[in-house]
């Protein structure tokens, strides 16, 4: 079946449509083309030349690079950046631990929005003349892919989300703390995961990645019944990440669980927030607008 986006390119940002998409790289498009036909205009072309050449001076700035020019029409210290400064360097960290596959939709886990997620925020950067990096992992590195602007990284990155999933949980602080030595150029680094792990490990490491000056934004995917648990009858909940299979009455569990998952989700969007990290919950029914959203307020907020 061919897709066209001729009528109503907005209809792809809804996860249930995309799903019948197999493409992923034109899911991609897809998304960014739906995303932009509702704005008043392209951020492609969105980032302020001024903004992109120059900006404030701080306290430790070489001050060779003052431009006097600009403080005589305006009073302001500005340094000059050059263009290995002002060129983003995006980070997409991808969780490929059992537990993403978990989806109550027909055709859309965790793992296949977190994929149409990440290849959509490839796309648009990498159309921005950016550059992406791109790490899969799950108890350890999965995929490790150095920064480029090619084009053809978003291959290599839907060659190797078509993996899948594997049987390993999750281990996400070790990998934090690694990765924190590993990258040396200022980054905006992206996390999508349901981040179900224990979250005092998770905000160290998050923590270190602060440290260095990297923005991080998470994006906590979840499955919709992972929150409200809307589980009725006698139910067989299949065990992931080691754990065994459950044959159990769900209402006896309804208000334990949700207490839990409360919680769990508070203390995680607080660690954030204290840390200056950007925390947007994703179900896998919301569509992908809100994604992208996310990401350009950050390519902005940089580019002033």
């Amino acid at each position: 079946m061919a897709h066209t986006i001729k009528d109503d390119p907005r209809k792809y940002l809804d996860p249930r449509t995309l799903a019948k998409v197999r493409s992923l790289e034109l899911k991609a498009r897809l998304i960014v083309e739906g995303y932009l036909s509702g704005q008043h205009k392209s951020p492609y072309h969105g980032f302020s030349v001024e903004f992109a050449q120059h900006r404030e001076y701080v306290p430790g700035d070489d001050i060779k690079h003052l431009d006097w020019k600009v403080w005589g029409r305006t009073g302001r210290f500005c340094i000059k950046q050059y263009e290995e400064e002002t060129n983003l360097v995006c980070w997409i960290m991808l969780d490929a631990s059992e537990s993403m596959k978990y989806g109550s939709i027909d055709g859309m886990s965790k793992y296949d929005y977190a994929c149409m997620s990440a290849a959509a925020l490839a796309y648009m950067v990498l159309h921005q003349a950016d550059a992406v990096g791109f790490v899969t992992f799950d108890s350890q590195v999965r995929s490790f892919m150095k920064p480029s602007s090619q084009m053809s990284q978003l291959k290599e990155m839907v060659h190797i989300m078509n993996r899948g999933v594997g049987k390993e949980k999750s281990n996400m602080a070790p990998l934090f703390h690694d990765m924190a030595e590993r990258i040396n150029r200022r980054s905006i680094i992206f996390l999508l995961s349901d981040m179900f792990e224990d979250v005092e490990p998770i905000l160290s490491g998050l923590k270190h990645l602060r440290h260095k000056r990297h923005e991080v934004v998470l994006w906590n995917i979840l499955d919709e019944a992972e929150v409200t648990f809307p589980f009725q009858e006698s139910t067989l909940f299949r065990g992931m990440e080691q754990f065994p299979d459950l044959l159990t009455d769900p209402r006896s569990l309804r208000k334990g669980y949700l207490e839990q998952i409360e919680g769990f989700l508070l203390q995680l969007k607080k660690g954030c927030r204290n840390q200056n990290i950007d925390y947007v919950q994703l179900r896998t029914d919301t569509p992908l607008n809100v994604a992208m959203s996310s990401y350009l307020a950050h390519r902005q907020k940089r580019s002033r």
